[in-house]
C-alpha cells in the first residue's frame, strides 16, 4: 500500500498548508503598515523577524516556513488519528 493511497491525508496536509499560508499573510498584513503595499509587507516582515532578533530576511524565513510547519502538523495529526 502506497503512502499516497489515502487521499484524505493529502487533503489534510493541503488544508493545513493553506491555513498556514493564510495565517502568514494575515500576520504580515496585521503587523505592518495597514494594507499589502510594498511598505506594509516590508514592515510586516521586519516585525515578524524581530521576534527572533532578526530583520526582514528572518521574517521571510519565518513566514515561508509557517505553512510547511502547519501542513506537516495537520498531516501528522490526521495520520495519528486514523492509524
Amino acid at each position: 500500500m502506497s503512502q499516497f493511497d489515502n487521499d484524505n491525508s493529502i487533503v489534510a496536509a493541503g488544508a493545513g498548508g493553506a491555513t498556514g499560508t493564510a495565517g502568514a499573510v494575515g500576520a504580515v498584513a496585521a503587523l505592518g503598515v495597514p494594507g499589502l503595499s510594498a511598505v506594509g509587507i516590508t514592515s510586516g516582515l521586519a516585525t515578524v523577524g524581530s521576534v527572533v532578533g532578526g530583520g526582514m530576511a528572518a521574517g521571510v524565513v519565518i513566514t515561508a516556513a509557517a505553512p510547511l510547519v502547519v501542513g506537516a502538523a495537520a498531516y501528522g495529526l490526521y495520520k495519528w488519528i486514523n492509524d
